[in-house]
């Protein structure tokens, strides 16, 4: 919101492509899993116990007098892995490295943030066909890098959005991806992106008012509980608001 903020002091739009790599954690190269942790400075023997951990990996069943054959038994990098953040990130680091020096020298002004499989392009001009053509070309230029690392992005969960402060009437043109094979993206009225909604000109006013009624319809469920053969005490639904509202109307913040 900071960046959409100093675009808005500078008179900039701010643009926003989101897209999301498609089956990110199934298709990682696990052998240039090993080379990067070697080329980021890892010690041999971490780079090695992750190459041996992840790759070739053999077991066999024994049953009384039976012995089984070998059965490759590769371990993958799940989603919920405690290992996954850490090792997600430094597999995409060098994608996003490559991707930097290159926007640099096609002077392309565009950033990219990433959570994992999910990245943003975040573009600033005050020109919409500009942001528009920066994005496009930014967007080609990640496919192809993406590619060669055996990755895809998804399509259908490409977005875009622009944040702008304009009183007037606001109708941006679409974003045509055709050429790169990808789709033609029609900015919406409200964007949903990890929990939050937004709107262009962030004031926030439907993400309070959809929090605001998942709240009041958990209170409203919960008197449900009271219908039971012993009801329940004031310390009871002081705990349940604690336990299931505080946290929708706070975006689980600790309590």
């Amino acid at each position: 919101m900071y960046l959409i903020y100093v675009g808005w002091v500078k008179n900039c739009l701010t643009s926003i492509l989101a897209f999301n790599i498609a089956q990110f954690f199934l298709s990682l190269n696990y052998q240039l899993l090993s080379s990067i942790l070697n080329k980021v400075g890892f010690d041999l023997r971490v780079s090695h116990f992750f190459g041996n951990y992840l790759v070739g990996r053999k077991t066999r069943y024994f049953w009384n007098n039976f012995s089984s054959p070998y059965f490759n038994i590769n371990v993958s990098i799940k989603q919920d892995s405690a290992l996954s953040p850490i090792l997600s990130a430094l597999y995409l680091s060098l994608i996003f490295h490559v991707f930097e020096k290159r926007l640099k020298i096609l002077k392309i002004p565009v950033s990219v943030l990433s959570f994992v499989d999910n990245s943003l392009f975040i573009a600033q001009s005050k020109s919409l066909h500009i942001l528009n053509s920066n994005i496009f070309c930014s967007y080609y230029i990640m496919s192809l890098l993406l590619d060669l690392f055996s990755l895809v992005i998804e399509y259908r969960k490409t977005e875009v959005f622009h944040f702008s402060r304009l009183h007037s009437i606001f109708n941006p043109p679409p974003l045509d991806l055709f050429l790169l094979e990808g789709p033609v993206l029609w900015p919406k009225e409200n964007w949903k992106y990890l929990g939050f909604i937004f709107n262009r000109k962030l004031s926030f006013h439907q993400y309070v008012n959809f929090y605001i009624n998942k709240a009041i319809f958990t209170i409203k469920s919960m008197k449900m509980l009271e219908n039971l053969s012993r009801s329940l005490i004031s310390s009871q639904k002081c705990l349940l608001d604690r336990l299931c509202v505080l946290p929708i109307t706070l975006y689980g913040s600790l309590l």
